[in-house]
């Protein structure tokens, strides 16, 4: 768990990077097209009447150091991605697959350089900014009967908390395609996602076909910063969500997952104004 975890950046050589990116890419490529799953491909519309849990994030965000530029082409990234995905369904034994319904971001698609993070910074990148969306899915999902089978973590964090309404790591890092967001319907319910991008939020809901039977508090725990043998700073917390019936009911209380970053800030600033 959480206490036990320590961590140190890792320096990785280039041919490094990109033989494990080959590798892992094409592992996955394998597992898509070979594999023994059934993935969600169908979109439906009207969309289905029952709403499970609506989400909405603010499309652009004041951060320090960050040109603004790059949050409006993480705009027109949106869209695109958005428009793969939008009213997709989910039946039961179906698996959601994140970047085998959105495909590679290219520029020839339409995908322009957003702000990307790698290895603790942030820099320009064809398709930067799709982790927004991945992680209003994330989180809407585990306010669901959905299951989880595949989320990345953020290795970072990178930037302080601004306005921060949900815990920290409780979003889903993506890479294409191998640091996907993988989700499987093992119900007997039929669920649906639908997006939006409003002037100003990213909005998501998740329906299904008959009226959801619980509602979900997601919540943390043991949420720690800790001063690490070599000199920075770490961040830790876990996931757990309480389930209630429709009437209020406590029905149980669930692991979600647990979270280990390296932060890339002071976590004692006192300038409250240097993000905003």
């Amino acid at each position: 768990m959480a206490a036990l975890c320590k961590l140190k950046p890792k320096i990785r050589s280039k041919f490094r990077l990109y033989a494990g990116r080959s590798y892992y890419t094409w592992k996955r490529y394998l597992w898509w097209y070979l594999g023994n799953v059934k993935f969600a491909e169908k979109k439906q519309n009207p969309p289905l009447r029952y709403e499970c849990f609506y989400h909405k994030t603010p499309l652009i965000r004041q951060l320090k150091d960050v040109d603004m530029h790059l949050q409006y082409n993480k705009i027109i990234n949106l869209k695109i991605a958005v428009s793969k995905l939008n009213h997709v369904v989910i039946y039961p034994g179906e698996t959601f697959s994140y970047w085998k319904l959105i495909g590679k971001p290219t520029r020839k698609k339409g995908y322009v350089d957003g702000m990307t993070l790698s290895h603790g910074s942030f820099k320009p990148g064809i398709g930067g900014g799709l982790c927004q969306l991945s992680n209003l899915i994330y989180w809407m999902t585990i306010h669901t009967s959905l299951t989880i089978m595949e989320r990345y973590r953020h290795s970072y964090d990178v930037f302080p908390d601004s306005d921060r309404t949900q815990p920290f790591g409780s979003g889903a890092t993506c890479v294409y395609n191998y640091r996907d967001l993988i989700i499987k319907n093992e119900t007997a319910m039929t669920f649906q996602l639908c997006l939006n991008i409003t002037d100003t939020h990213l909005t998501g809901c998740l329906k299904s076909n008959v009226p959801p039977s619980c509602l979900y508090k997601v919540y943390e725990k043991e949420h720690r910063m800790d001063l690490e043998y070599w000199g920075g700073y770490s961040r830790h917390n876990v996931l757990f969500r309480k389930i209630y019936y429709l009437d209020g009911t406590f029905v149980g209380d669930e692991y979600v997952t647990e979270n280990h970053a390296l932060m890339m800030y002071n976590p004692f600033l006192t300038d409250t104004n240097s993000f905003t």
